[in-house]
Order: C-alpha cells, then structure tokens, then sequence
C-alpha cells in the first residue's frame, strides 16, 4: 500500500537528521542524560522451572533411547539454589552436594569426561555480578575459545541431545542452570539464552515461559529508543547501512542522465533508521536530488513465526517509522514515495508488485534477510537471486552474516547450534564492550532479540564466500566500492570499540566487518553482467 505524506506540524531545521531522530524519539535528551538508568526487563526464572528442565528432557528424550538411563531426581530444591546464588559469601556456583552420587551413575569414561567439562568451565567462571575489573572490555578476546566456557557446556549439550542420551542432557542442562545469568558477562549471557533455546527444543510445547523481551515485544517508542541506542554504541548494524548508502551514491554518480527517479527496494532489518541519512546525502549531490525517490520496503512476514523468525526483521506492532520519514523528506524539500508490502513473501516477487519502471534506476538492498529463506527450501536463496536478476536492477547491495561453515552436516541440531552459538556469541561479546558492562533496558532487548536466532534454528551456515559465489551463478558481477566510500566507512568504524576492525576483499570488492578478530558480517556491491 502507498503511505500518502501527512501533514507536517513543525518548521525545518539546519540539523534534519538530528529533526527525524529527534521525532522518533520525543524523550531524547532525557534519555541521553541518563542513558543506563532503566528498569528491569523480565528476567528469566530458570531457578524456579529446575525440576521441569529435567522433566521436559525425560519425555523428550525417551523415546530415542532404547535403554532408558537412571533418571537424576534428587537435585537439589529450587529454592535452595536461589539461595544459594544470592549468598555473597558464594559467588561461583558450587557443586551440588549428591554431584558425586550423580557421577557415580554414569559409567566408565563418560564420568571422567563429565567431570573434566564441569572442572574446566569452573575454573574460568567468577561472579554473576558485574564488577569494576568485568565491565567494558571485559570479555576475553574472541579467538581465546578457552575462556568462552559458556560454549564448552551448551555445545556438547546440544550433540548429547542429538544423540538421545539423557544422562548426560540431564547433567549438563543442571549445570547450565546453576551458571545461566541474563546480567553477567557475555558467558553468562550466553548460557541463559542458550539454556531457553536448547529447553525449547526438548518442549512439546511451541513457545518456553518467559521469553526475553524483543524488537517484537516492545513499546514502538521504546523499540526505537533503543535501536537509537544501539546504533549509537555499536556498528553491528550501523556499519553495513553505510556502506550500503554509501553504494547507491556511488552507482547514482556512474549514472549520466541525472534526472532519472530512485526506486529503492528495501529487503531489510533498518526499520527506517538507515534512510534519513542518505536522503539527505541526495540533495546535497551535484545536480541536486532525484525528481522522485520511491522506497518500496517488504515488511517481514514469515518471520513472524518464531520458528522461522530472522532477526531483527519484525518490529513491534503500530510502529510507522514510514510517516516519520515522510515528514522529514519534505522538511529536506525531497520528493518521497513509501510503499509497503505487508503479508508479502519474498519468493512471491515479481516485478509488477514492486511496479518497477524503465524511467527509474532500480537498487536493491538486501540486507540481513536472505539467510533464512532456505527454511522453506535448501535452494531459495539462489532461486531468489534469480528474480532480483529479473527485475533488471543497475545495482544489488547484499549484506550477510559471515559464518563461514566448511561441514557437509549444517543440517544436524547439534551442529546447526554451534554455529548459532559461535555467531551470538560475538554479538553478546561486543554488546557488552559497547554498553561497557552496563545494565540498561535496551541492551536487553537487542540481546534478547539477537538470541532468536537459536530458537529460531536460523540458517547462518554461509560466509561471503558461498554468497559472493552464488551471486556470480545468477549474472552478478562484483563492485569495488570507491575510495571515498570506503574511507567513510573507516572514518564510522573509529566511534566504536577499538576491538571493530574493517577488512576488504579484493576479489569481490567485498568490505567485511570484524570482531576481536573475527567475521562478522560482509557487505557486497553487485551490477548485472
């Protein structure tokens, strides 16, 4: 549907970003004067379901076993871990007192090997709590695996559930129990939203009590605080926007007849925040702005279902960041059209729903979304990319998650974990380098929103690489973005935590974010061949 331009109640400004950030948000300069002092999201009550993790992993589980192991039942009360956990004098969980009684249940080497991971992982887990020596860079560096203990116990849980063995689901799920926070570090933090996952997975049940608060869940002024928040702190999303804006300046520069209209097709997790800035890039550009911008977004639709959700892509419901951006095209005086496809699915494109024009130059921007069309079918990715390739565009911009993933088994539960568990990891990682250890609401809820990813299954088996190749299989061919762009992007990259680094790929013009020394996401420029 077409979103006609409301009428405008106030007066343009010399600072229009700042204006549409500001209506956005109506309580800004309150919220930046105090930007951590929030209150308590839900947290999650693991202490109080103990007894129904260990009964939703006996029914789950029993009916893959042909020999029922002993059933672990004499842990210790709810009630008395709680305590226990709240105790100053106790600030690394300890050992339960019948822990040698369950070990003797568990025969030869199985015991040595259950004993050595809970060893291991106690020996680099601290307090719960948050300390002066834990905020900020706390987290240990992100190729040290030894001191991501989180991984070293919700890994081997998942391939244990994979296996049907119930034993040793049983002791580890208590293990992560006992060590699962939703205010620690990154590890701690891990093992709760990892804990949630791996429990919904033994559900019969389609949804786990007490889920964490997300994009969807939200109030839509605090859910675009707090995206406001996290583009400010971190350049998870920020980074790709700007190379991806900074692409569609570049493709527009190579056009020689400067009066042709912009049609933008929007196949991403912005939620608008990504736009203001290059619309008014536009009319600061040599010849002034195009006659017409048209932004046709698809609003995420399968998603929706929390077993196919992408992260990031739904928002919460009466959220119109689309009248916002209206007001503030006309108070830059830039001729925006809005059109969005709502219950629209994306290999249900074709080029009369989106209204392409021969009089218009056609970008698309695809970003962060695509990984998970292969829910439906292992092949729709590349069957997509066949149709953005029939709608004839000058340019596609597609950004990813890079995880790269060399195994021929992606399609196994334990393994498809892992690599969620390694790719929220390094957003748990560097949201709490960004936030430097604090605890506000809007952390939370970025965090609790990049967790969906484990119940959701969400496919992130596919670095650049696999993407950069399946381009080239559909007529694509690479850009390099230019040297103006790309020392804009450097010049964004130097606000944040000094552990971001940006790295480029010659052979596909690919620029690529990293985190303490790993990939985190790619960005890509295309044009038909």
């Amino acid at each position: 549907m077409a979103i006609e331009e409301p009428e405008s109640d106030s007066n343009p400004t010399s600072d229009h970003v700042l204006d549409w950030l500001e209506d956005s948000v109506s309580f800004l300069p309150s919220f930046l004067d105090d930007p951590y002092n929030g209150g308590d999201v839900n947290g999650y009550q693991w202490w109080d379901q103990e007894q129904d993790l260990i009964n939703n992993t006996t029914t789950s589980l029993n009916s893959t076993t042909a020999t029922t192991p002993p059933t672990i039942t004499d842990h210790p009360l709810a009630s008395d871990s709680s305590k226990k956990r709240k105790s100053p004098s106790n600030p690394t969980p300890q050992t339960p007192q019948n822990h040698h009684d369950q070990r003797r249940r568990i025969n030869g080497k199985e015991d040595a090997v259950l004993e050595e991971e809970v060893v291991t992982v106690r020996r680099h887990v601290g307090s719960k709590k948050p300390t002066a020596k834990s905020t900020g860079n706390n987290c240990n560096n992100g190729i040290n695996k030894e001191g991501r203990w989180a991984e070293q116990l919700l890994n081997p849980c998942a391939a244990a559930i994979s296996s049907g063995h119930l034993t040793r689901v049983q002791h580890l799920l208590f293990v992560l129990n006992e060590l699962a926070s939703p205010s620690g570090d990154a590890n701690h933090r891990l093992t709760s939203h990892g804990l949630r996952s791996l429990t919904h997975h033994l559900s019969s049940t389609s949804s786990v009590p007490m889920e964490p608060t997300t994009f969807a869940s939200t109030e839509p002024r605090f859910f675009q605080r707090s995206l406001l928040k996290f583009y400010e702190v971190s350049p998870w999303f920020a980074f790709p926007n700007n190379i991806a804006n900074a692409s569609i300046l570049q493709i527009l520069a190579q056009e020689p007849d400067r009066s042709r209209n912009l049609h933008i097709l929007d196949i991403g997790v912005s939620h608008g925040m990504q736009w203001p800035t290059l619309l008014e890039a536009l009319t600061r550009r040599s010849g002034g702005p195009p006659p017409l911008v048209r932004l046709t977004i698809v609003a995420a639709t399968a998603e929706n279902n929390q077993n196919t959700a992408t992260p990031f892509s739904v928002g919460p419901p009466g959220d119109d960041f689309s009248s916002r951006l209206l007001r503030f095209a006309k108070a830059i005086d830039l001729n925006l059209q809005i059109n969005r496809l709502n219950n629209q699915p994306l290999q249900t494109l074709t080029s009369q729903i989106i209204s392409t024009s021969p009089d218009e130059t056609l970008i698309v921007c695809a970003q962060f979304r695509l990984h998970n069309l292969s829910h439906t079918a292992p092949d729709d990715r590349t069957e997509f990319l066949k149709v953005v390739r029939n709608f004839e565009p000058k340019a596609v911009i597609l950004s990813e998650n890079n995880m790269e993933c060399s195994c021929s088994h992606c399609g196994d539960f334990a393994i498809g974990f892992s690599r969620l568990v390694e790719y929220l990891w390094r957003f748990l990682d560097s949201t709490s380098s960004a936030f430097k250890g604090r605890e506000c609401e809007e952390r939370r809820v970025v965090e609790g929103e990049a967790a969906t990813a484990l119940t959701s299954q969400s496919e992130m088996n596919e670095g650049k690489e696999k993407w950069c190749e399946r381009m080239r299989g559909v007529g694509f061919v690479g850009e390099v973005l230019g040297e103006e762009a790309t020392d804009g992007a450097r010049a964004l990259l130097r606000k944040y935590d000094s552990n971001w680094e940006m790295r480029m790929d010659e052979k596909d013009g690919c620029v690529c974010l990293w985190w303490k020394g790993q990939p985190v996401s790619f960005c890509s420029l295309w044009k038909s061949e």
